[in-house]
């Protein structure tokens, strides 16, 4: 009682004391102030992850003009490349205007085929978004009954297979569940396609065939993980919670003990799990996407970085940090929203 008291009569103060407006809103909110907070760290953090991915494909080898030129090209023609990629400027001139045009929208033209880099981005983007949003959903959909159902007898039959199974699947990196994914669905029960991405507005149920295969190679791994992590959790806070106890002397019923209490601490467990993931999601769509034929940005990045278009690979690689940035930014509200005490802990 005393600790509620307290946190009405502080956010009481709070209201009373912030100015109108939106500021007045934000400081008003516990919510709203850890969100901008947040924020407020994202984008240094993101600036000098910029500066990190120009420095790194600065410090890679080789000439860019002479590569555009070719090989059999004169002085001359080389030096006009240059000259068109911008490349006799200085590098930090060239950062500081790759940086204003990021700012306003315009992210430049790729050296290889002159298109704009954000047309090609718009392109490739829903592929990639495709594949990472509907990879994590089968790894939940997979790991939380499979984990709550483990966890309700541990050592059980049903708990050794799972165990097994996740365990031999984490063993297997998920290009090699790809091959195996293909070799099944695609070349022996000839279910599914092996390659090739078709778009959403062709047909729902022809755009789900062609990515089915690619997203349990991204899924799959990742929802034993959750698994295994989630089912441990779930165990201990059985085993050892007093607020378990209670429950279980109340009389509550075993399952809702399982849902209701136990899954919903073990939750914030997985929750940072799921914001680690997204960034080595993301990453793990170069090398699917190119054992599928999937026209996505990990394709992309790969051509990109095969052709040392630069303009294209910058941006590849500053979006796939981005989205692994904003993705613990994520994590962080989901934390605040679930449990108040963060809210109110973090002024």
């Amino acid at each position: 009682m005393t600790d509620t008291r307290t946190v009405e009569e502080t956010t009481t103060s709070i209201r009373t004391e912030a100015p109108a407006g939106l500021l007045g809103r934000v400081a008003a909110s516990p919510l709203l102030r850890l969100i901008a907070r947040r924020v407020l760290i994202a984008i240094p953090l993101l600036f000098a992850i910029s500066i990190l991915v120009f420095a790194l494909l600065e410090a890679m080898p080789g000439d860019v003009a002479q590569q555009q030129a070719g090989m059999d090209a004169t002085p001359e023609e080389v030096e006009a490349v240059r000259k068109r990629l911008g490349l006799d400027r200085p590098p930090v001139e060239r950062y500081l205007s790759w940086l204003g045009g990021f700012v306003t929208g315009d992210l430049g033209r790729s050296s290889v085929s002159g298109q704009q880099v954000s047309t090609l981005l718009a392109e490739r983007m829903a592929v990639t978004m495709e594949l990472v949003l509907l990879a994590f959903l089968v790894s939940l959909v997979i790991a939380v009954p499979i984990a709550l159902l483990a966890a309700r007898k541990p050592g059980g039959f049903f708990d050794r297979i799972v165990m097994v199974l996740s365990m031999t699947l984490l063993a297997v990196p998920n290009y090699v569940l790809a091959l195996l994914l293909v070799l099944v669905f695609a070349v022996m029960l000839r279910t599914l396609p092996a390659i090739g991405y078709v778009p959403i507005d062709e047909g729902l149920w022809a755009n789900l065939r062609s990515v089915i295969l690619p997203v349990l190679a991204l899924g799959v791994p990742i929802a034993c993980f959750y698994t295994r992590f989630l089912r441990g959790d779930l165990v201990e806070q059985l085993n050892s919670a007093d607020y378990i106890d209670t429950a279980r002397a109340k009389g509550v019923a075993p399952w809702k003990i399982l849902w209701s209490h136990a899954f919903r601490n073990s939750s914030f467990g997985l929750l940072t799990l799921v914001g680690l993931n997204i960034g080595g999601l993301v990453g793990g769509t170069i090398i699917i996407e190119q054992i599928f034929a999937m026209p996505g940005m990990g394709m992309l990045m790969l051509q990109g970085a095969m052709s040392r278009d630069v303009a294209v690979v910058q941006i590849c690689v500053f979006i796939f940090a981005a989205v692994a940035v904003f993705a613990n930014l994520f994590v962080d509200v989901m934390y605040a929203v679930l449990d108040p005490r963060i809210r109110y802990g973090s002024r």
